[in-house]
């Protein structure tokens, strides 16, 4: 019994040790990244779409009483929230308290750091953004309309660009850090289709939003030109195709984010006027 359970633990340290060397020489060999995270953002896309379709198929009465493509909305949110959460939890480690990136580290320009695990994590959003960008343009105008094409397609190359050339990734995962706004509008979209409007949760999730948005999408966005402002001569150093993405790019985006952001006000004043 005891010589079995010898052989069963060596047995799993074998397959232990096999797998990290099939990460470390093939998943995060950096030859390899680019591919292999961009490929595992759209499985992980799959799979959270087949997930949502399940578990909510058996635990949520609204879900069963939607058509067609509200369900596909449905699902196509919970992929989105998913990548929210893992995108915004990377993008906050490498900015605010990783070294990588930090102006103490003198490993070379800040514009030109990178690590494979920084560049698999943007893989993994570009295969987000590949899958959410095709299921919109297969179903449009459903899912959403030209702002969305614009926004997921700008969004995708920025990150794709900073993924291939080793370019601008701190910068890349600061306008990502806008993503943590993602999870609030789709649950308002799911107490709105689950009849809640008036609920107080639905005017919570209104003042969440509110000021979600304004730290992630308009204050974080001055201090991103903040510091591209600070560190332009290394800026500028850039290809001058990463060196136009790192302007153009957050600013159409930031006018993008203030337009819904006046939305978002409107709404808020609205829904609390009804309240009164």
């Amino acid at each position: 019994m005891i010589a079995m359970s010898s052989q069963t633990v060596m047995a799993i340290k074998s397959y232990q040790n096999q797998a990290e060397e099939l990460v470390k020489n093939y998943l995060l060999a950096d030859p390899f990244i680019p591919y292999t995270s961009i490929l595992a953002g759209i499985l992980v896309c799959k799979v959270a779409y087949d997930l949502v379709q399940l578990i909510s198929a058996f635990n949520f009465k609204t879900y069963n009483g939607l058509t067609k493509i509200q369900r596909i909305e449905w699902n196509n949110r919970g992929i989105s929230t998913v990548h929210a959460i893992f995108i915004t939890a990377i993008s906050l480690y490498f900015v605010f308290w990783s070294d990588l990136f930090s102006d103490q580290n003198i490993g070379g320009l800040v514009t030109f750091r990178s690590s494979p695990v920084s560049a698999f994590a943007l893989g993994v959003s570009v295969g987000y953004f590949l899958a959410d960008l095709g299921m919109i343009v297969w179903l449009y105008p459903s899912l959403g309309g030209i702002e969305y094409v614009v926004h997921h397609s700008l969004s995708g190359l920025a990150v794709a660009y900073s993924l291939f050339s080793g370019e601008g990734q701190l910068y890349t995962y600061m306008v990502l850090i806008s993503e943590v706004t993602t999870p609030e509008i789709n649950m308002r979209w799911y107490l709105d289709i689950a009849g809640m409007k008036r609920s107080n949760a639905y005017l919570i999730n209104g003042v969440v939003i509110f000021f979600a948005w304004l730290v992630a999408r308009v204050l974080l966005f001055v201090y991103m030109f903040y510091h591209v402002y600070l560190h332009y001569n290394q800026v500028i150093q850039m290809h001058a195709f990463g060196y136009l993405l790192v302007f153009v790019v957050p600013s159409v985006l930031a006018a993008m984010n203030l337009m819904w952001f006046g939305k978002i006000l409107k709404g808020l004043k609205k829904t609390l006027a009804k309240r009164q």
